[in-house]
Order: C-alpha cells, then structure tokens, then sequence
C-alpha cells in the first residue's frame, strides 16, 4: 500500500536537517536500512511507529549520537559527521530519552550548561551567556525555580528545564527523544504547549512521540515509520487513515474530525467494547471464535 505524501522521499532544498540513504544498525544487527528523509524548516515534525521501528534510531542517527555504517546526514547543507562537536551543538540541541542530572545540581547551574559550546579559552562565561541562561529560563516558565536541585522537581518541571537547557544552547533546531515520557497527561500537554510556543518563535522541532493524538494534534509534519523505511511522510490530515493505522500499528480505529481542532482524531476499537452496529466481520469472527 502506497502512503507517501508531500515530500516524504525526502527531497527539498530548504531541509536544515536530512537524511541521505542512511543505514544503521546495533551489534551487527541493520535496523534503518537505505533511508532517506528531509526535515522541512519551521514546523513541528513527531516520528510516529510501532516499538521497534525505528524511531528513536532515526532520531539519534539525526542528532549524530549514532553513526550510520552507510550513508549521511546534512546538517545545514554539510555531512555532520565532518563537523566538529562543539559547531553541531551551536546548530542543534538534542534532548534524550530521560535524561538524568548530577545530584544536587540546580536549575541554574543544568541550564547554564547549555552554554558550554559557546565557551573556550579565550571566551570565557560573560554577561551575554548569563542573560542568554534568563532568557531561557523565562521562555520554558521556570526561572521561579532556578535555585532548586534538578532532583527535587516534578516530572513536568524536569522537562521544562531540560528544553531551557537545550535553549540555552542557541540553536533554532530541536531534537527531542519522548519529551512526553512518563508524564501524566496534564503535564504533557504542558510540554508539548512549550514545544509549540517555541515552533511559534520560529524553532524547527523534531519530536518521538507514542500518542498519536498528541502527535496529530501538535504536529504540522508526521513520519510513520515501520521495520526501519518510512511508510508515510505529511501533514497528519493527509496521512492518518484507519488503513495506515492497521498497517503500521495493527490498530483497528476509527478516524474522525477532532472537536477541538482541525486535524484527525483517531478512536482505538478494541474487542471488548464495540457498538453491535459498529462491528465489521474480523471483529464477529473474534467473538465467535
């Protein structure tokens, strides 16, 4: 079944960030084989996909804390492999999956560390790094608790300081590897709100997400992925279908108009709860076994 849409191959001259026939693998085992993809400029892009995928490899690959055995990555038109570490972290910030910081550090002090490309022997900590520290602690809303240990935060609040510190870098582009992780749903909305506000001033985001309304929802740019190629690539009104749903996932859905905006909402349909009205032959022939 042909999903692709928009630029899913992965063209485009404006892409900062793109993939060009990258595989990948762990321990001799290839997970992302021969992929291409391109990152459009200015929007909000979640991978979406199965556990196992792929997803996260796409995005470690994309950040270049994995190397791929074939292939590159170009990261504002030059291979990121060539670049020095302390030139990729002025372009690009990266948060991982559950980052952890030292004990006892403090807001401050996690966020300041964000300045560290910027830093060398000849420049060392000034005014300018201090008030870029305060602006991002403004702009992530927690420069209330900029003297409390990373440690002694809420999940939610945890996050918020780990994106100020990827602010603090000064890069426009944005890498986070399940931003949403572990929190409740109240406080990821919270985070992905920040991660629109910060699309709004203009960031580029590329986001790994599990739940796919959120994805849907806060997404200009979806890439489905399934057994490491992309399945589909677009703005999620043109991509979320109950076909690709079953295909990716293995999920029986239905897909509707979200009431509360204009992107598809999708409505899981387990076994044990479906309208007798509702029912299609596959789900008569689980019942009766």
């Amino acid at each position: 079944m042909e999903h692709l849409t928009g630029s899913a191959a992965g063209g485009g001259d404006t892409a900062r960030l793109a993939a060009r026939g990258i595989t990948v693998g762990y321990g001799g085992r290839i997970v992302i084989d021969g992929l291409d993809v391109s990152v459009p400029p200015r929007v909000i892009t979640t991978i979406i996909g199965a556990n196992g995928c792929g997803k996260s490899t796409l995005l470690r690959t994309l950040s270049r804390l994995l190397k791929p055995v074939r292939g590159s990555v170009v990261l504002d038109g030059d291979d990121i492999a060539r670049l020095r570490t302390r030139d990729v972290a002025k372009k690009l910030g990266l948060l991982p999956q559950a980052p952890v910081a030292p004990e006892g550090l403090t807001v401050a002090d996690l966020v300041a560390r964000g300045r560290h490309p910027h830093q060398s022997w000849l420049r060392q900590w000034s005014s300018d790094d201090a008030a870029v520290v305060e602006r991002a602690l403004a702009m992530t809303g927690v420069s209330d608790l900029a003297d409390r240990p990373v440690d002694a935060l809420s999940g939610g609040q945890r996050q918020r300081v780990w994106i100020s510190m990827t602010l603090a870098q000064g890069t426009d582009l944005l890498l986070l590897d399940e931003p949403t992780t572990y929190l409740d749903l109240a406080h990821a909305i919270d985070v992905l709100d920040l991660v629109d506000d910060l699309h709004e001033s203009g960031c580029t985001v590329v986001l790994v997400l599990h739940d796919l309304n959120l994805a849907t929802r806060y997404s200009d740019n979806l890439i489905v992925m399934k057994a490491g190629a992309i399945l589909a690539q677009g703005h999620p009104r043109d991509v979320i279908t109950a076909d690709l749903l079953r295909e990716a996932f293995g999920l029986r859905a239905e897909v509707i108009d979200d009431p509360v905006g204009d992107r598809p909402l999708i409505v899981p349909i387990g076994r044990a709860h479906v309208r007798p009205d509702r029912m299609d032959k596959d789900t008569v022939q689980v019942r009766l076994g």
